[in-house]
């Protein structure tokens, strides 16, 4: 069976820090994507809702808190929570449920308000999650984390600090033609380096934000989109998986890793096996990629992505970056969006964003930003607790 769902419309609520509620955001994202889509609310089937957990009771049941929002309709609901994969998950849900036959149209939304600095578990005690382990017993913030890997990056392959800003300097460029990026302002190596530190290696201008925003997808069959009479962008593949015992490299939120000595480490590591997943899938591979999307916590991370995504071999992304094959007009442009560095997180938003930035290109509706000729893209970013996610857009 076929498994090529059809993105009809897209929305997006710009980030930044607006001081309302998340369902706000959402609700506008909805309906940009329903008058992007030339839908109507009583046209949608099904609502899948990509959970924030730090807003209140209503975040906890987001599919429903949409559905209300936009007035009921009475279309099932579901909601997903995948920490920063949520949004992934949520696709995943609606496209499992086109292509079993119990639905033909489902809006996907979700939208967040996050808190002033970086994150942070909620209040109590809870010694059984890792993730609140991490900052009682070492107090390693998320800026701690993504440090150990810039240095990690550094200890293996000789990434610079240098190489760091230059991605910062890209994104903020790529992001200036951007409206629904937060910052819009281009920098040099030299403000970038001047930045303060914050964790070794990595300085405040190399680090993300947090933010509000909100984001939305209208996803058919791609029968009910023939009828719709649109040639619509395909999502070709959809991978959400998770690690392979044992895991030898520390992702968050943990900060231990698994031992090889009895069962040998996987061929590939987790964030390898991603983008595999989601390549297999689609029956496509790095090479028929026009553009990616990627998580950039920060501008180190950025450069591993490139390699998870096989845009080139282990220790080859600074050669990547240099030569100028990752900006828009290069071989395999990054982040046309700005990514990250120029959105912050809003976290069950923001796998979705990915999407419907892979959709604009790939209609050739992405203005200054443009990345010419777009064919195919993939996005990637992973949850805590290991929730992988990848998504594969095609014309």
């Amino acid at each position: 069976m076929a498994k090529e769902v059809a993105v009809l419309g897209v929305g997006m609520h710009p980030w930044g820090k607006w001081g309302k509620s998340f369902v706000e955001y959402g609700l506008k994202a909805c309906n940009d994507a329903l008058d992007d889509a030339g839908l109507e609310w009583q046209d949608i089937q099904v609502v899948a809702g990509a959970e924030t957990v730090r807003c209140g009771y209503a975040g906890y049941v987001a599919g429903a808190t949409f559905a209300e929002a936009l007035g009921w309709n009475g279309a099932p609901v579901s909601t997903s929570y995948a920490a920063c994969a949520s949004g992934s998950q949520a696709i995943n849900n609606a496209r499992a449920m086109i292509l079993a036959d119990m639905a033909d149209v489902v809006l996907v939304v979700g939208a967040d308000t996050t808190p002033k600095g970086f994150l942070a578990p909620n209040a109590g005690e809870r010694w059984t999650d890792p993730d609140w382990l991490r900052f009682r017993l070492m107090g390693c913030t998320n800026p701690t984390y993504f440090a150990l890997y810039a240095r990690r990056r550094m200890d293996l392959y000789g990434a610079t600090e240098e190489d760091f800003a230059a991605v910062k300097v890209k994104n903020a460029k790529h992001g200036l033609a951007n409206p629904n990026a937060r910052y819009h302002k281009e920098f040099s190596m030299e403000q970038v380096l001047e930045s303060p530190m914050v964790a070794d290696p990595l300085r405040l201008l190399e680090i993300c934000a947090t933010s509000d925003g909100g984001a939305a997808v209208v996803i058919s069959s791609m029968e009910y989109a023939r009828k719709c009479k649109v040639d619509p962008v395909k999502i070709r593949a959809v991978s959400t998986i998770t690690p392979t015992y044992p895991m030898t490299s520390i992702e968050m939120p943990y900060f231990s890793t698994d031992s090889a000595a009895a069962v040998p480490a996987p061929q590939r590591s987790f964030k390898d096996s991603i983008s595999h997943a989601a390549y297999e899938e689609a029956g496509l591979g790095p090479e028929d990629m026009s553009l990616a999307e990627v998580y950039d916590l920060s501008s180190a991370l950025e450069l591993d992505w490139y390699e998870n995504l096989g845009l080139c071999g282990a220790g080859e992304a600074e050669k990547l970056l240099r030569n100028g094959d990752t900006k828009i007009g290069g071989r395999i442009p990054v982040n046309p969006s700005g990514g990250l560095a120029c959105f912050g997180e809003a976290v069950p938003a923001q796998a979705l964003a990915q999407v419907c930035e892979l959709t604009w290109h790939l209609r050739g509706q992405a203005g200054a930003r443009q990345v010419e000729g777009a064919k195919a893209g993939i996005t990637a970013n992973v949850g805590l607790f290991g929730h992988g996610s990848s998504v594969i857009c095609s014309v």
